[in-house]
């Protein structure tokens, strides 16, 4: 019997029997043989190995605070946007764990874990934060929101859309936008606990300036992390650094502004408590059409903007999984389906969550060599747990845990990822003119008007462009790039750097 026809438990071999554990993993993601949308099971099908615990551990602690700054991001905008409605930041984090504990249960344990081990987390659509304030004021309604990404991601999943586009970026574009991703993600996060270390001044005036913690908690940690990359321990940078910038920090004297605030508990699960009237919860009722209208170029925004997501997430797998692992690679139409229905399910139950694929997950799963199923169950597992004891969310949202969980998890390794992917002198011209494009505009125009000139031989590899079709020179190209750029003037994206007003 070949061993296409063996299943996953005949072809599984201890550790023991390989020369070294990256062997043993790389064996691993070979022999998975994942059922799609049917029960996979643990034994049968895969199995948990310690490496699983740092993907997530790292989707947990970055998950905390991207929940809790889109609900407080929510919370500012819709106080300012209704006369009637006062939320603040106790509100936000009752939202934030509403959010850890249903959908983690659903699409990270049983979707992701259980039923399709190649369909991705659903997390946290990053780049649409800074617009919440901008999407409240424009009328729009979460809950109305969340209907509308999810219709319109189910129709790209079901029209395999995402996966088309994906296919049509060369890895000169997507090198770019990982570069540039990459770095503009790493400067931030740098830049965010510098501001945080030089505002510890005025918390403890007798102990004179405390801005150095800052550069110290960076200092140790790039010796850290070249320490791990030189040993091949990349894996455990989230976990390490995490934990040696908070020993740091406190050694240092900057403890004094970590407060522990959050009650263990549950918050209040009953959907009709947070949507069923104007006088608790949201304190905004259900939804009416007006509220629809003013969502829908958000909406069409926000799933425009999940392709270049997926297919960085997809393109980390590849270049770090060895040859022959197709199978265990995410499917980008498929998470798209989970991300879609945890959009509006997670809204429904109470929260307020904008979903994309979870790239705190997958990449840090990506360094450790790890597929998908055990580390979803440990990381929906750890976000219940964590939702219901409360104080742990306090410790991951302090800056120089959750700084550097995302600096040395998810941006220096996009960054690495894209300079792999430029391998010659076609690469580079395309991912050059994709990271030109994304500093004039986003990095979401960016590929889009990237992919149209590269599939068309302007640049990047003219005999790539010679056996694409008409559809996928131009007309996918430019549907996607018109796209993107009607929405982006609709909700007003471009008036901060070039004072075109919104459309709408």
């Amino acid at each position: 019997m070949s061993s296409q026809e063996r299943s996953y438990q005949e072809l599984h071999r201890p550790a023991s029997d390989f020369a070294s554990r990256s062997d043993y993993l790389d064996h691993e993601l070979k022999i998975m043989k994942p059922r799609r949308w049917k029960l996979n099971l643990p034994g049968r099908d895969f199995r948990f190995e310690l490496e699983d615990l740092v993907p997530a551990l790292a989707g947990t602690i970055a998950i905390i605070a991207m929940y809790s700054s889109v609900a407080m991001s929510w919370a500012d905008g819709l106080t300012a946007a209704w006369d009637h409605v006062e939320l603040g930041k106790t509100f936000a984090i009752e939202v934030a764990r509403v959010e850890m504990l249903i959908p983690a249960l659903l699409f990270c344990i049983l979707a992701s874990g259980f039923f399709n081990p190649r369909a991705n987390l659903a997390g946290n659509h990053g780049p649409m934060i800074p617009l919440i304030g901008t999407i409240a004021l424009a009328g729009a309604h979460p809950l109305a929101l969340a209907i509308l990404i999810g219709v319109f991601g189910l129709l790209l999943s079901y029209f395999k859309g995402g996966s088309k586009l994906v296919n049509l970026t060369s890895e000169g574009v997507a090198g770019g936008l990982l570069i540039f991703l990459g770095f503009t993600g790493a400067m931030s996060q740098i830049g965010d606990i510098q501001s945080w270390a030089v505002g510890l001044e005025s918390a403890d005036v007798a102990k004179g300036s405390l801005g150095y913690i800052g550069l110290v908690v960076l200092a140790v940690n790039i010796i850290l992390y070249a320490y791990l990359a030189k040993v091949n321990k990349r894996w455990l940078a989230i976990p390490a650094c995490a934990v040696t910038g908070l020993v740091v920090s406190l050694a240092l004297g900057a403890g004094f502004d970590l407060v522990f605030e959050t009650e263990t508990g549950l918050p209040n699960l009953n959907p009709v408590y947070w949507w069923g009237s104007t006088e608790q919860g949201w304190m905004l009722g259900l939804p009416g059409v007006e509220h629809f209208i003013a969502s829908l170029p958000f909406a069409i925004l926000a799933v425009a903007m999940w392709s270049p997501d997926f297919l960085g997430h997809r393109i980390f797998q590849e270049l770090n999984y060895p040859k022959g692992t197709d199978r265990v690679l995410m499917d980008v139409d498929d998470t798209m389906t989970t991300c879609s229905l945890r959009q509006m399910v997670g809204t429904a139950v109470g929260g307020c969550n904008i979903t994309s694929s979870w790239g705190t997950y997958i990449i840090p799963a990506g360094i450790a060599k790890r597929p998908i199923p055990a580390g979803a169950i440990l990381l929906g597992t750890f976000c219940i747990i964590v939702a219901i004891l409360g104080f742990p969310m306090d410790v991951a949202v302090w800056p120089p845990v959750m700084r550097i969980a995302l600096l040395v998890g998810v941006f220096l390794p996009l960054l690495e990822a894209g300079v792999q992917m430029v391998k010659d002198t076609k690469d580079s011209q395309a991912a050059g003119i994709c990271v030109f494009a994304a500093i004039v505009a986003n990095p979401v125009l960016a590929w889009a008007l990237t992919m149209l000139l590269d599939n068309n031989g302007l640049i990047g590899n003219k005999e790539r462009a010679a056996k694409l079709s008409v559809v996928d020179k131009i007309v996918i190209p430019a549907g996607a790039l018109i796209i993107c750029l009607v929405a982006m003037l609709a909700v007003g994206m471009l008036e901060g750097q070039y004072g075109i007003p919104a459309l709408l």
